[in-house]
């Protein structure tokens, strides 16, 4: 256990993803948004197709072919956002058809991933939508929203033709647009996938030789292999949890020594699978995989958004199971995966970092509350398999002679829904009691008792099952006297009766 003596970083809760901005305006979305915000509490949210035709922003008139700028759906979903404590990360896109310069688009609600027709139109729709917010939300909350031009310019699927030159063009008319707005908002990209970090010397050779603003990079991270597709679902080979960090690390060292080396870094995006219909994300592994990342990743970059908060996404197809892979921390209808636990576990954790170590995190409050958050390590497709058995040893300072330890698990069985799902048979559409069953098996199974302290430290013993997420709470014990209070008399014996005991 390697001490230490920082501060935990909230880069990890920095910004989330969520499926397309439209789908805000359902409740199931909504209600899901509530229950992580009430449980995790991310900063930011990021999601696709703010400019797509199901936002309606950009409308053309079929009489005169004159243009109107409509933010009744943008509105709702930005108000539903800081209602629920948690700001807009905007990403610009997707092309609307009335402003395409062709039909390509993606995925089946179809956004469109053409270059504008008209720049200077484009250009005028975006100084439009930033200036309405501006307006409704006032400059100095505008401020703390990053600004991202497009969605993974690097692929055919997201941009026409994967265009450098076109994106470079279509980054410096929209990063101009922002700062005519108002020079202190932010603007930033590129947003690559993996594998293009041939971009990131073009991109700031780019933007430093026309002077274009960069004011933050973004990229994602993913660690999954080809897919391996079935009906309605995909298997798919996993490189090891370090995988992603070293992607998180890419960018700070392909910019080193360039004009925009030192500039925040976000990871837009990142999970192990890119699939949204990949059983891998509703699994207790998948909550032990990720851990190391999510405590690997505080210090290397400013912020690294899971991708995403819940279930209610579309992009290949509707899903058509409660449990169907997709990337969210909840399934529809609220019902907590392992993964979730474990953010929620890392919420709790104190502000102090006292020890960190490859299967655990340790941390302090000021009033003396100690956490541990404890994993067990697992290595992707070609790690030799884990036992079913895994433990880890901390010792932690308390103050006093006696802790209350209180302990939280997810594993294979405990906290594991998709686990109690599969026992139901891998019902489609649970009624509402089974989903009520399913939110009960989803609670982590709890477990406390009291400790001594021998010089001034608690000695945890922590053994995890298979895939075990675990988190630990330990509290001072500040005994308070209670005249009179005997817990032998709990059925009525006298003082008589416990003196003659105890002469005995």
């Amino acid at each position: 256990m390697e001490p230490t003596t920082a501060r935990l970083s909230d880069s990890w809760r920095h910004c989330v993803g969520t499926g397309r901005l439209n789908l805000a305006l359902r409740s199931d979305y909504r209600e899901s948004l509530a229950l992580v915000q009430r449980d995790i509490g991310f900063r930011h949210i990021r999601g696709h197709g703010l400019l797509s035709d199901d936002m309606g922003v950009h409308r053309k008139s079929a009489v005169d072919g004159g243009t109107r700028y409509s933010f009744t759906y943008l509105d709702q979903v930005f108000d539903t956002y800081l209602e629920l404590g948690v700001r807009p990360f905007v990403e610009l896109g997707f092309m609307p058809s009335s402003l395409a310069s062709g039909d390509d688009t993606v995925f089946w609600w179809k956004g469109n991933i053409t270059p504008p027709r008209y720049p200077s139109e484009w250009a005028a729709l975006v100084r439009a939508v930033v200036l309405h917010l501006v307006d409704r939300y006032g400059v100095d909350e505008v401020r703390t929203w990053p600004i991202e031009v497009w969605n993974e310019p690097n692929l055919v699927e997201f941009w026409k033709d994967a265009d450098q030159e076109a994106y470079f063009r279509l980054y410096e008319t929209t990063a101009r647009a922002v700062k005519d707005v108002d020079a202190g908002l932010q603007v930033g990209g590129p947003a690559l996938s993996p594998g293009s970090d041939d971009w990131w010397a073009p991109f700031a050779d780019f933007a430093t030789r026309r002077d274009v603003p960069v004011d933050f990079v973004s990229r994602h991270a993913y660690s999954s292999g080809p897919a391996q597709h079935i009906p309605f679902g995909t298997y798919q080979t996993l490189e090891p949890p370090s995988s992603l960090l070293d992607q998180f690390d890419a960018p700070r060292k392909h910019l080193a020594g360039t004009a925009l080396a030192g500039l925040p870094v976000h990871i837009t995006e990142f999970n192990s699978s890119y699939r949204p219909d990949n059983p891998i994300h509703d699994t207790a592994y998948h909550a032990a995989y990720l851990a190391p990342v999510l405590v690997g990743g505080l210090d290397l970059v400013d912020s690294y958004s899971y991708w995403t908060f819940c279930d209610v996404f579309e992009e290949v197809d509707v899903p058509t199971s409660v449990f169907h892979g997709g990337f969210g921390l909840l399934t529809h209808r609220q019902v907590p995966k392992p993964t979730y636990h474990l953010y929620a576990f890392l919420a709790r954790m104190g502000p102090l970092v006292l020890a960190c170590g490859e299967d655990h995190l340790v941390c302090a409050d000021d009033d003396g509350r100690v956490t541990v958050l404890a994993w067990q390590p697992v290595g992707g497709t070609a790690a030799p398999d884990v036992p079913d058995r895994h433990e880890v040893r901390v010792s932690v300072p308390v103050v006093g002679t006696r802790a209350f330890v209180r302990r939280e698990r997810v594993n294979e069985h405990d906290g594991n829904a998709f686990a109690a799902w599969r026992e139901l048979g891998r019902p489609d559409s649970p009624d509402t009691r089974t989903f009520d069953l399913l939110r009960d098996c989803a609670r982590p199974a709890v477990e406390h008792r009291s400790l001594a302290v021998d010089g001034g430290r608690v000695e945890l013993v922590l053994p995890l099952a298979r895939h075990e997420i675990t988190f630990v709470e330990v509290r001072p014990v500040r005994p308070q006297e209670h005249t009179g209070l005997d817990d032998r008399r709990l059925l009525g014996g006298s003082d008589d009766r416990l003196v003659a005991e105890h002469e005995r």
